[in-house]
């Protein structure tokens, strides 16, 4: 199936309504984090990124594309370790602080004055981890959908989807699972993200990318010992929870972290789960609009 990641960006626009004049400035980018080891990114726009993006476990960084679009600033969007098209994690593994080392190496390359860092899923926690080993690249954190309080209870259906079949035999059949988890979002914006994520393999079949590295990369599953780097945060931080049932986030989660930080911001977007870039994208850029120009 013929497939080119820069082709799509109209869809994105028309689906919810935001401006497009023409294809924007991107381009895939790669940066050495450590000899023989690269992590790939996409580049938006032609003057210094103001934000840097990075997403959740198994995404990549075209999850991103119609916020990225509805910013219309210059910004980055990381494919994390093991994910998309960057390479393997240090030693194969996912462990958060490997790959906020890794993400901090890259952000010094690409972004080291950028406004802020917004943090999806696996991609917040990691943004936790990096503004408690690498401070002076995190001057604002936004984290999308997730505390430190995350755990395999919370977000046993999203690990029911990514942790399914290794293979299928058709793109259609790929497409039909991934509508069965996702009753909220459209067929459209499904195939285009199956297009970015999975990759056909020469026999016809089909794989998710994130799955090249899924028997040697540990996943982690706990990431409480991170409440202490909220605490020990001294930047403006802003939580977007996603209302629906497909959120991590719980009301505990959200008073703990405003116990830890008096001062944070909270915004709930009713008609968004986990997923909040690919529900609510519009919504989510203005919030993140909003919260750096403030």
């Amino acid at each position: 199936m013929a497939y080119d990641e820069f082709s799509l960006f109209h869809e994105n626009a028309e689906e919810f309504g935001v401006l497009y004049d023409g294809p924007p400035v991107v381009k895939r980018v790669s940066v050495e984090v450590e000899p023989d080891r690269r992590l790939s990114a996409l580049l938006w726009g032609e003057s210094p990124p103001e934000l840097v993006l990075l997403h959740g476990g198994a995404q990549n960084a075209h999850t991103w594309d119609t916020v990225a679009l509805a910013l219309a600033r210059p910004l980055v969007a990381i494919d994390l370790p093991g994910h998309g098209h960057s390479d393997a994690g240090r030693a194969g593994s996912l462990d958060v602080t490997t790959i906020a080392s890794d993400v901090a190496e890259a952000v010094r390359q690409l972004a080291p004055d950028a406004q802020a860092v917004v943090g999806m899923s696996l991609g917040g926690v990691t943004t936790l981890a990096l503004a408690d080993a690498a401070p002076e690249l995190v001057r604002r954190v936004v984290l999308v959908d997730i505390t430190p309080g995350v755990n395999r209870e919370k977000s046993s259906a999203i690990s029911a989807f990514v942790n399914g079949p290794e293979s299928f035999a058709s793109f259609d059949e790929l497409l039909a699972r991934t509508i069965e988890h996702n009753p909220t979002r459209t067929v459209a914006s499904l195939r285009r993200g199956i297009l970015h994520n999975a990759v056909q393999q020469p026999d016809g079949t089909w794989v998710w990318r994130y799955r090249r590295f899924a028997e040697r990369a540990e996943r982690p599953t706990d990431f409480s010992s991170l409440w202490e780097a909220i605490s020990r945060l001294e930047v403006p931080l802003l939580l977007v929870r996603g209302m629906r049932p497909q959120s991590v986030v719980d009301d505990d989660d959200e008073a703990e972290l405003l116990r830890r930080r008096p001062d944070a911001i909270v915004a709930h977007v009713e008609d968004a789960g986990h997923s909040v870039q690919g529900d609510n994208p519009v919504e989510l850029a203005r919030l993140i609009f909003d919260f750096c120009s403030q």
